[in-house]
C-alpha cells in the first residue's frame, strides 16, 4: 500500500526546527551526503533484491534527488522548481547499542513529499523528517546548534497548528497554506514541462539516431549470426553503452564462434551478474571479462539439463495441487538464477510432497501459481495468480486456493482483457500523436497504462510528434533524446493533488 500525504500534513521546517538552527551554519555537498547516510541506507535499491517495483521506484528518485542536490549547489539556484519525489523506506531499529541501524521485520512503508528548499541544510533535514529518521548525527557535526533545543523539537508533534486567517494578517507572518498553494501553482504538469525540455530532447534525439541505427545493425548482425531468439537490457543504458556491449559480444563471436552457438534459439540479456536466469535467457554480466563470458557459454549444455529438470519439477507440484500451472513473472518476481529458482522449486516440492494435500486431479487447472521465499502467508495477485510462499503452512494453503479460485478466474479473465485493452490505448496513442515509439516501464501495470493512455488522448499535444515517450514514475528527458513521462493522475493539473492516489 502507498502512503498518501495530505497537504494539510505537510510539515512546514519552520515549524519543527528554530530559524537559528536552520540559518546556523551552511552544509557542505559532501557533508550533505554523509548527514543523508541513515536515508541511503533506508532506501538504497540494493535493499529491495526482493521487490522489483520497489527497487526500480526508489532507483528512479534517487536519480532526481542527486540533479535537485546538484542544482542546489550551483550559483543562482535560489528558485529550484518544486520537485515530488516517493520512496520506499526501510523500516530500521536506530537505538542499537553499536550506532548501526538494523532492518526490522516490519518491512517497508511508502513515503511521498515534494522539496521546496533553498539550502543544502534545509533539504537534508526536510528529507529526513519527512522519513521519519533521527537527525542527531546533524547536531553532533554542527557546533552551533544546542541539543536542548534540537531534542524538544523532536518531541513536538507531527499535527501542524491551525491558525486562523486574521492571525497572520495581524502578525505579518507568512501564511504556509499560501506558500504550499504557491508550490502547487508551479508543479509540473505534462504541458509545461514539454514546453521548458521539448526542445532539449528533439536535439538529444535527432543526435542519438545514428547510434540508434548502429544499435539496430549490430543486433541483427548478433542474432543472425548466433541464431538467437533475441537480444535484450535488463536496465535502461544508453545507446552507447548498449553499442559497446554488443561490440564486446562480436568480438567474443569472432574469437569462440562454435562455442557462443550453444546459445542458439535462446535470448541474451545484458545485466549485472552472468549465468542462466530462471526462465532460460542466457544473462551476460556488463562488469564481467571476455574469460567468464565464454566459461557461461561454455556450460550451457549442463544448464540446458537443469532446466529440463526444472521444468519436470513444475510439472509434479503442479499435479499435486489439482493442476494449477506453476510460472515465473519476470517483472514481478525478483531476479533469480536457474539455479536459484531450482533450489525453490525443490524446497517447496519436498514439503508438499510429504504433507499430500488433497487435491482433486485438474480442478485447478487454467490457474496459475508464483513461488517466493519472502512471505510466509499466500495472497492472491490483482491479476490472477497466486503468490505462495515456499514455508507457507500447507495445512492452510488447501483452503487459501479453494476459497479464492473463482476470483482467480475472474482475476485473469479481467487481466487479458486489460492486456487487450492496453495494446489498443496505446496503438491509438502512438497513432494520434505520430510518436516514433511508446513503451512503459516493466513496473507500470496494465491498469495503470490503460489509465494513463484515456487520459493521454483527451489531450492536444502537437509537441510529441515523433518522439520516443515513455511512461514511467518520473519526468525526464534520457541521455538519448527518450521522454520519461510520469503517467499519473491529471495531466493538466498538479501531481501533488489530493486526487492524485496511485503512483507508479
Amino acid at each position: 500500500m502507498f502512503c498518501h500525504l495530505r497537504p494539510m500534513r505537510r510539515l512546514c521546517l519552520g515549524k519543527i526546527f528554530p530559524y537559528w538552527f536552520l540559518c546556523s551554519r551552511a552544509l557542505s555537498g559532501a557533508e550533505a551526503v554523509n548527514a543523508l547516510r541513515p536515508f541511503y541506507f533506508a532506501v538504497h535499491p540494493d535493499f529491495f533484491g526482493q521487490h522489483p517495483r520497489e527497487r526500480e521506484v526508489n532507483e528512479n528518485s534517487l536519480k532526481r534527488l542527486s540533479a535537485y542536490l546538484e542544482n542546489l549547489q550551483k550559483p543562482g539556484s535560489k528558485s529550484l522548481k518544486p520537485t515530488q519525489l516517493m520512496f520506499y523506506v526501510r523500516e530500521t531499529d536506530q537505538n542499537s547499542s553499536e550506532g548501526q541501524e538494523h532492518f526490522t521485520t516490519s518491512g517497508f512503508r511508502a513515503v511521498k513529499f515534494t522539496l521546496h528548499t533553498r539550502d543544502l541544510l534545509s533539504t537534508v533535514l526536510y528529507i529526513l523528517n519527512s522519513c521519519s529518521l533521527s537527525v542527531e548525527h546533524i547536531q553532533s557535526s554542527n557546533t552551533n546548534v544546542h541539543s536542548q533545543p534540537l531534542k524538544k523539537a523532536q518531541r513536538m508533534s507531527d499535527r501542524p497548528i491551525k491558525w486562523d486567517k486574521s492571525y497572520y494578517s495581524f502578525t505579518g507572518f507568512k501564511d504556509p497554506d499560501e506558500d504550499l498553494e504557491q508550490v502547487w501553482r508551479m508543479e509540473t504538469t505534462l504541458t509545461s514541462w514539454l514546453d521548458n525540455n521539448g526542445k532539449s530532447a528533439v536535439k538529444k534525439l535527432k543526435n542519438s539516431l545514428p547510434l540508434r541505427k548502429e544499435l539496430s545493425r549490430l543486433k541483427d548482425e548478433l542474432s543472425h549470426q548466433l541464431e538467437l531468439s533475441d537480444i535484450r537490457w535488463q536496465r535502461s543504458w544508453g545507446i552507447a553503452h548498449r553499442c559497446s556491449q554488443l561490440h564486446s559480444l562480436g568480438r567474443l563471436a569472432q574469437q569462440n564462434l562454435e562455442t557462443l552457438k550453444n546459445a542458439k534459439g535462446c535470448t541474451i540479456i545484458f545485466t549485472d551478474r552472468s549465468g542462466m536466469s530462471a526462465v532460460g535467457h542466457v544473462m551476460l554480466g556488463t562488469m564481467d571479462v571476455h574469460h567468464h563470458w565464454t566459461k557461461l557459454f561454455e556450460r550451457l549444455p549442463s544448464y540446458f539439463d537443469l532446466q529440463r529438470r526444472l521444468m519436470l519439477l513444475e510439472d509434479q507440484i503442479s499435479y499435486l495441487l489439482g493442476g494449477i500451472q506453476v510460472v515465473y513473472i519476470e517483472e514481478l518476481q525478483p531476479v533469480l538464477t536457474l539455479e536459484e529458482y531450482y533450489s525453490l522449486l525443490d524446497v517447496f516440492y519436498n514439503r508438499l510432497s510429504k504433507s499430500r494435500i488433497p487435491f482433486h486431479p485438474r480442478s485447478l487447472r487454467g490457474l496459475q501459481m508464483i513461488l517466493n521465499s519472502d512471505r510466509y502467508a499466500p495472497s492472491l495477485h490483482e491479476l490472477g495468480h497466486f503468490n505462495i510462499p515456499t514455508l507457507c503452512d500447507l495445512a492452510n494453503l488447501q483452503w487459501f486456493i479453494l476459497t479464492k479460485a473463482q476470483q482467480a478466474r475472474e482475476n485473469m479473465k479481467r487481466k487479458e482483457e486489460l492486456k487487450v485493452m492496453e495494446h489498443e490505448l496505446m496503438q491509438a496513442s502512438t497513432k494520434k500523436f505520430s510518436l516514433e515509439k511508446f513503451y512503459k516501464e516493466p513496473s507500470v501495470s496494465s491498469m495503470q497504462m490503460v489509465d494513463c493512455c484515456q487520459r493521454l488522448l483527451e489531450q492536444s499535444l502537437p509537441y510529441l510528434q515523433g518522439m520516443h515517450l515513455c511512461v514511467s514514475h518520473f519526468y525526464s528527458v534520457m541521455q538519448d533524446g527518450d521522454l520519461a513521462f510520469l503517467g499519473i493522475g491529471r495531466v493538466e493539473k498538479p501531481l501533488n493533488n489530493t486526487e492524485i492516489c496511485i503512483p507508479f
